[in-house]
């Protein structure tokens, strides 16, 4: 049973996770109004009380994400004003996390700013899932929850009994990832080696792994225009591939991403409700819920216990 202290609360980039989360834990979803002046200022308003209280505010940096990173800011400020216990929020995709490090003089690490920013409004901890760089957790002072949906993922995959799968990372960050993924499903992996010339360009160079005649499984932990993952697969087909399936935590689809999925070698694209997808999207994706395992960390959080008894692979 989730405390009685307990309050969950949704921003406005993901209020249908936020419910499904509730709807887990047998909790209302709390009320709160978010609003914005004419001259676009966000206003937040926790409409009950919520003294005492250890709140959990759901809020994904996705499009646009400095409206909701900002939103989110603003309520983690009111909640702390409104005298609640501890602030913990709830970031299933952290935006920013691309920027985790300099690769070019002159250049941010907008992940730590990010980091430091939400710590000195007043955030306590920080529940996220498959972070781009499992590092930012150190960017943090506060206690960081890192989830994975690897579980999610692969159990989704072993019920489909792919024939002659082969697990594919599109590039060495990725590596680690693919490893695990090929482990749970008892597959082979291969490497793809790629240069980036722009920001959301990549052109494949190498691939480390005999792909041909398998069917491909890719694993990343976004896909954002799409660009990279149809290079990918199409670089896979070149080498004698059989049509792919993608896999991904966190679906930005940004710009024309979703007509680019739709690519005759692409059988299926499976991603979470990390992110909220517009209504009427491709019938090439799979969207399955992070909700359970978000609900569990929450209640874990409130009631005690170890937060790696969510996972089967223990190396998160």
């Amino acid at each position: 049973m989730p405390s009685s202290k307990l309050r969950i609360f949704s921003g406005s980039s993901n209020p249908k996770l936020a419910a499904h989360i509730c709807s887990e834990l047998g909790v209302a979803l709390g009320n709160v109004k978010l609003s914005r002046f004419q001259s676009g200022e966000i206003y937040v308003n926790f409409e009950e009380t919520i003294r005492n209280c250890d709140v959990f505010l759901v809020q994904s940096f996705s499009h646009p994400v400095n409206e909701h990173f900002v939103e989110l800011l603003v309520m983690i400020d009111a909640a702390k004003r409104a005298s609640a216990r501890t602030v913990n929020i709830i970031v299933p995709y952290y935006g920013y996390a691309r920027q985790e490090r300099k690769s070019a003089p002159r250049e941010p690490i907008s992940a730590k700013m990010v980091a430091d920013v939400l710590t000195t409004v007043g955030a306590g901890r920080v529940m996220t899932i498959d972070l781009h760089a499992p590092a930012i957790q150190g960017f943090f002072n506060i206690p960081v929850d890192h989830l994975t949906a690897l579980d999610l993922i692969s159990g989704y995959l072993k019920e489909k009994e792919i024939a002659n799968p082969i697990i594919v990372s599109p590039d060495a960050g990725r590596a680690s990832t693919a490893e695990k993924l090929a482990n749970q499903l008892d597959s082979p992996f291969a490497i793809m080696i790629k240069k980036r010339p722009a920001h959301n360009e990549a052109v494949i160079t190498h691939v480390i792994g005999d792909v041909k005649g398998r069917t491909p499984i890719i694993i990343e932990d976004l896909i954002d225009t799409g660009s990279t993952i149809v290079n990918v697969v199409e670089g896979l087909k070149e080498r004698g591939a059989e049509d792919v399936f993608v896999c991904a935590t966190h679906p930005l689809f940004s710009g024309e991403a979703l007509q680019k999925l739709r690519h005759p070698s692409i059988r299926e694209v499976i991603v979470t409700d990390s992110i909220a997808l517009p209504e009427g999207h491709s019938g090439v994706i799979r969207v399955l819920s992070v909700a359970p395992m978000l609900a569990e960390a929450t209640r874990i959080i409130t009631n005690g216990g170890s937060i790696s008894t969510l996972f089967k692979y223990k190396g998160v």
